[in-house]
């Protein structure tokens, strides 16, 4: 990507969206577009189609998603489903009509079925079921890395994806039912230490392995990729290291100061029981994390520290 080149980063508010654009601004890019979502509503078609006709900008990161935990997932499939499918429709369509050099697809690691092989290569994408508290927006996310790979085959684009593992990182989703895994955890051991709770319970058993990337980590990776890879084939976005939610939470309780017991709800669900991703695809081009889990967590409680509206979302 030149450097003065128009560049739409879509969600920019968001954990990921955010992180591309200070990856961005750190590698000399100026010329970088957003809008807000009271700007411009994603999931209205001519909404879309009016801003790509009159910006007309030459790359494209998709960042924009709703997202959410196990509990948001399982009780709005519908909404998660159609919010997610519609928008990203529209982006990407819209990038295509007005000639876009290059766009990225952001997806999620949940799009590889539940039992997939591990660790997870990109070719197991749709050999067999999905797991079913995500499967909505799985499928949602399937569309729009396919709808990529389509176009591409069809009309020669340049639209490549990104598939990244558990993400966390400076401008987190911190809402007690409505957020991922590890910045739940950061506000519900903050907020007992904070109480002087003797125990906090989790959800599960704490058997279940999970692989984080630190979010500016993937977002150095995006624009690596946009700037070395092309391909139909999805790219991993991962650190290819695992850690059971056991030892996530006894980490993230370190980190936070909390001294009480952690206790199990063995009656919650677990979910998948084991998600490591494949990386040795971007391993082979040059790229490799640089932010090691608890050094991660630790900037990440800062950042919950140093905005603590941002728990209220």
């Amino acid at each position: 990507m030149e450097k003065n080149a128009k560049i739409y980063v879509a969600g920019h508010r968001g954990m990921v969206g955010s992180a591309i654009v200070r990856e961005l601004q750190r590698n000399g890019y100026t010329n970088i577009v957003t809008r807000t979502h009271k700007e411009l509503d994603l999931c209205r078609q001519k909404e879309v189609e009016d801003f790509f006709a009159a910006e007309r900008p030459e790359y494209v990161f998709l960042a924009a998603a709703k997202v959410g935990g196990i509990i948001a997932n399982s009780n709005a499939l519908a909404d998660f489903m159609y919010e997610n499918m519609i928008l990203e429709m529209n982006v990407i369509h819209a990038a295509w009509q007005n000639r876009c050099k290059k766009l990225l697809f952001l997806g999620s690691s949940c799009i590889y079925p539940r039992l997939a092989p591990q660790p997870m290569k990109e070719e197991c994408l749709l050999t067999s079921s999905l797991e079913p508290t995500n499967e909505a927006y799985a499928l949602a996310k399937i569309s729009g890395l396919k709808y990529c790979e389509y176009l591409n085959r069809q009309y020669g684009t340049d639209y490549i994806s990104v598939m990244p593992t558990n993400l966390y990182g400076p401008n987190d989703n911190y809402h007690p039912t409505h957020s991922h895994v590890l910045p739940a955890l950061i506000r519900r051991f903050h907020e007992a230490k904070e109480a002087g709770l003797s125990s906090v319970t989790c959800w599960g058993d704490g058997s279940p392995l999970r692989e984080f990337l630190y979010v500016d980590d993937l977002a150095d990776l995006c624009l690596f990729l946009m700037n070395n890879y092309s391909g139909n084939e999805t790219v991993n976005a991962g650190t290819g290291k695992e850690i059971s939610i056991k030892s996530l939470t006894e980490i993230v309780a370190k980190v936070v100061g909390y001294k009480g017991e952690i206790l199990w709800d063995t009656s919650k669900p677990n979910g998948t029981p084991r998600k490591l991703l494949d990386v040795s695809k971007s391993v082979a081009m040059g790229w490799k994390y640089k932010t090691e889990l608890e050094d991660g967590i630790k900037a990440a409680y800062a950042d919950f520290l140093n905005n603590p509206m941002r728990a209220e979302r």
